[in-house]
């Protein structure tokens, strides 16, 4: 009976050391300057970048290509971003919500479907869509960290 008891403070113990010791590890150190990441100072994380394949005519889809270097092996990750741009949301195109799936391959996509013109101006012009990538949990955000497309009549 003593040995059972022992056994189990011995191993509630060993538990609260290692706790312990992976709460320093996230806690400690300083972070790294570039590229952006948030996480143990000393892990590698697979960086993060991005770019627009090309602009895109209204009422067709345009695309923005993520990409992590290493691949993300056995293992998906979410990517935040921000948008800005002189296209408006819901208007010009369908809202885009962060964050975005990057799979195993080292790839994701962010499909940005465009909407016909309300405005129905005389003057036609073309709108621009901007993705920021953010820091996250995982990965490191490297360059370029952001890509535009216009959104042409």
């Amino acid at each position: 009976m003593k040995t059972k008891i022992i056994s189990k403070i011995l191993l509630t113990l060993a538990l609260v050391f290692v706790l312990g010791s992976a709460i320093t590890h996230v806690h400690g150190g300083t972070q790294a300057s570039s590229p952006s990441s948030i996480g143990p100072p000393d892990q590698q994380f697979p960086v993060v970048t991005i770019h627009s394949t090309d602009n895109v005519t209204r009422g067709k889809i345009g695309t923005f290509v993520l990409s992590a270097t290493p691949k993300i092996l056995l293992a998906t990750t979410f990517v935040n971003f921000s948008v800005s741009g002189t296209a408006i949301p819901g208007v010009d195109y369908t809202v885009l919500v962060s964050p975005a799936f990057i799979g195993q391959s080292g790839f994701g996509v962010l499909l940005v479907k465009t909407l016909p013109d309300p405005r129905a101006s005389f003057f036609r012009q073309a709108y621009s869509v901007v993705i920021t990538l953010e820091p996250g949990l995982g990965y490191a955000v490297g360059e370029p960290s952001s890509a535009q497309m216009f959104i042409k009549p």
